[in-house]
């Protein structure tokens, strides 16, 4: 029996272990001026334009080729077909919420090319075609394939749920049947050098109700660390999963892992996978994460680094790291309800992942340094164009992230835009509108429009950085509490309606340090307001390098409203001064002294997530104190 839950994330209804099931796209409605002109971007230029690149580059010729239809050369790299899944995913949950029918058009004549390269046997992969074809599965560690499926896996369960058809589903299904039968609980070991397909396996057993994905998920996952992938910590295949206690590697790959893991725990409840989930956690967020939320800080393995390797310049923090890092977030808190996995996920979806695409929705980096000489640019494309269509597909599905209910009749707000919400309960509808200017604001109020009067509990996420919250209720909603603590979500009782509710997230500039032993932090700050991160641009200081600008114990910065500026934000105005350059002619090295100012400076930070966006230059997020 199909479950469809029309434009889902993640189809939670009947996980025995999750806390909660998030709301479908459509049930939130995204009108304010921050996240819907994003998605309208993504609509009207990324997804056209990722389609064309994926038609110029080969992408989907290598579909046609594979089925016959044209005699060519398979062209890019091996992983391509990832690319295009992704992408199809990505207009499948943009047609969900919006209908689309050149979009939804377009979909359907790449999927028809990617039906007809499978083989009878179910198997699909245009580079294990012809030749290639006696080379299939010979190199689980390398090659892809099963990441592959993975993303063809996911595709299909968006394809299925935003239109209700089946053709996509029925792909991924004899393709996964046939993973099933050889690397299934009576098959041979087997996963992937690159994870992906567990949480797609999950997904897949969500939908169709066939126990045997999960199986097949949970097969891949305990398959690590014994030998099938050579025993790489890159691979995440040096310990068994169970054994894992840090993040090791290349953070897509180990982010992805642990979010598939988390899938299976909330169908299984898998206590030793959910110990081994929680150490991970706890080595992210004390050792490990970027203050923007971004993962993985070597170029090398694009993996994680040491405990409080965190260079800034040379920070890798791949946009698809950041994403996955949203992604397992969002797994987790659905698992346990706590709101730092919230916390942490705003945190990415603001800085880390935002930065990843440039605000005319064309340019994107794979690459999301914390300071820069001028030189790292948004490109249009890449060679390996995994980043792209990752943020593509995650914008999409965003309104998916908003909030959740459960049969309890609860229902979770977990971030905050202008909006309209819209629920079943068991005992009638609720309708909400929310509004506010968040996140440049901290006022949320929320018009209780409809809601029976069987009581409704509302939860209204607190991040940890309001310290000073305040909530008010009029009508027919009653508060636990008018003054609910930071990180935690409170709690209010609906009996009907009308009814309002008024939270005010009190968003002072924090200057925020980081643990001493990350290098180059000492004596420094990061400027953040509320979810925001800042940063200083060379193109608001024109005299003065952001690298010479020190903030002083009297610095004060004040928020400051500029729509006209970077497609309207609030950034922040305060004095700071300059070092002396003078001294340092001709020179890298001199006996030391106190570092001489120069002169005041005025300086104006801008978010993180939207810089880069205007001519080259210095930036920085760490700011030295004086």
């Amino acid at each position: 029996m199909l479950a469809q839950l029309r434009g889902s994330v993640i189809a939670l209804n009947k996980s025995p272990f999750a806390s909660m099931c998030p709301l479908p796209l459509q049930a939130v409605r995204l009108n304010d001026r921050f996240w819907a002109p994003r998605l309208q971007t993504n609509r009207s230029v990324m997804l056209p334009s990722q389609i064309q690149q994926c038609e110029e580059t080969g992408r989907i010729d290598n579909f046609r080729r594979a089925s016959g239809k044209k005699q060519i050369d398979f062209q890019g790299i091996y992983f391509n077909d990832s690319d295009v899944y992704k992408l199809l995913e990505a207009i499948a949950y943009a047609i969900a919420y919006e209908p689309n029918a050149s979009l939804e058009a377009q979909m359907e004549a790449i999927i028809a090319e990617i039906a007809a390269a499978q083989q009878p046997d179910g198997y699909l992969n245009t580079y294990f075609m012809f030749d290639r074809a006696k080379d299939r599965f010979t190199n689980l560690r390398d090659m892809h394939e099963i990441y592959c499926a993975g993303h063809l896996f996911q595709a299909a369960v968006a394809h299925y749920r935003a239109t209700g058809r089946t053709h996509l589903l029925d792909v991924a299904r004899r393709y996964a049947d046939l993973l099933y039968d050889k690397f299934g609980p009576n098959g041979q070991p087997g996963a992937c050098g690159h994870p992906e397909a567990e949480m797609a396996l999950v997904e897949l057993a969500r939908t169709t109700g066939e126990a045997r994905y999960l199986e097949l998920a949970r097969c891949m996952v305990e398959a690590r660390g014994r030998g099938v992938l050579g025993g790489s910590s890159y691979h995440q295949d040096h310990v068994p999963f169970v054994e894992q206690r840090e993040f090791v590697g290349h953070a897509v790959r180990h982010l992805y892992l642990a979010s598939g893991a988390t899938d299976i725990v909330l169908e299984t409840g898998d206590k030793a996978h959910l110990a081994t989930l929680d150490a991970l956690w706890q080595d992210l967020i004390q050792h490990k994460l970027y203050i923007t939320g971004g993962a993985g800080s070597r170029y090398e393995g694009e993996a994680f680094g040491a405990p409080y390797e965190l260079p800034d310049d040379r920070a890798y923090a791949e946009t698809c790291a950041n994403i996955a890092l949203v992604m397992w977030c969002y797994r987790l808190l659905h698992l346990k309800a706590d709101p730092i996995y919230a916390d942490i996920m705003e945190r990415a979806l603001y800085n880390g992942v935002l930065s990843g695409i440039s605000l005319d929705g064309e340019h994107y980096f794979y690459q999301n340094p914390l300071a820069d000489r001028g030189g790292h640019r948004r490109q249009k494309w890449f060679g390996c164009a995994c980043c792209p269509p990752n943020i593509a597909r995650l914008l999409a599905s965003l309104p998916g992230y908003f909030a959740s209910a459960n049969p309890s009749n609860q229902l979770y707000l977990h971030l905050y835009a202008q909006s309209e919400i819209r629920f079943s309960t068991s005992e009638g509808d609720v309708s909400l509108r929310v509004n506010t200017n968040y996140p440049w604001e901290g006022l949320i109020e929320i018009e209780v429009l409809d809601a029976p009067s069987h009581t409704t509990t509302l939860f209204l996420r607190i991040p940890q950085w309001a310290a000073n919250a305040t909530l008010h209720c009029n009508g027919n909603a009653s508060a636990d509490t008018a003054y609910p603590a930071s990180g935690s979500y409170a709690k209010v009782a609906l009996s009907g309606a009308p009814a309002t509710i008024r939270l005010e997230l009190s968003m002072p500039i924090q200057w925020i340090q980081s643990h001493p032993h990350v290098q180059n932090h000492y004596q420094k700050v990061a400027l953040v307001r509320g979810p925001i991160v800042y940063c200083l641009e060379q193109a608001d200081h024109s005299n003065t390098d952001p690298w010479d600008i020190l903030l002083t114990h009297e610095t004060t910065c004040q928020p400051e409203e500029r729509p006209e500026l970077l497609n309207g934000v609030t950034v922040l105005t305060g004095r700071g001064v300059a070092l002396k350059r003078e001294r340092w002619a001709g020179k890298l090295y001199a006996p030391y002294q106190p570092y001489e100012i120069s002169h005041p400076v005025t300086i104006t930070a801008i978010p993180y997530h939207a810089w880069a966006n205007r001519e080259a230059g210095p930036m920085t997020v760490w700011l030295p104190v004086l």
